[in-house]
């Protein structure tokens, strides 16, 4: 008789388990805008480093891009910190 009570126990709490992953299952839309909220947080850096370096490089006496590389590797580094941290805390 003992035995048959741990039994259903343990089919029950399976069965709990199972029905909380299914709930728990990421759908196609919340993917999706997982994966663009990455893409934003790694672009978006890059675009701000892209237009401050070519403000910072306009205001030099001759032509000159080196701020503008500069600052667009700044934001590389920026953007890639921010998904990983971003991916890291959703674990």
């Amino acid at each position: 008789m003992n035995d048959v009570k741990q039994l259903m126990r343990r089919i029950e709490k399976q069965a709990q388990r199972m029905k909380q992953a299914e709930h728990d299952q990421p759908t196609m839309l919340s993917q999706t805008v997982f994966t663009g909220v990455l893409g934003l947080m790694l672009v978006l850096p890059i675009i701000g480093g892209a237009y401050a370096g070519h403000w910072l490089d306009s205001l030099a006496a001759e032509y000159s891009v080196r701020w503008t590389i500069g600052m667009i590797l700044l934001g590389v580094i920026i953007g890639a910190f921010n998904v990983y941290f971003f991916i890291k805390e959703r674990q």
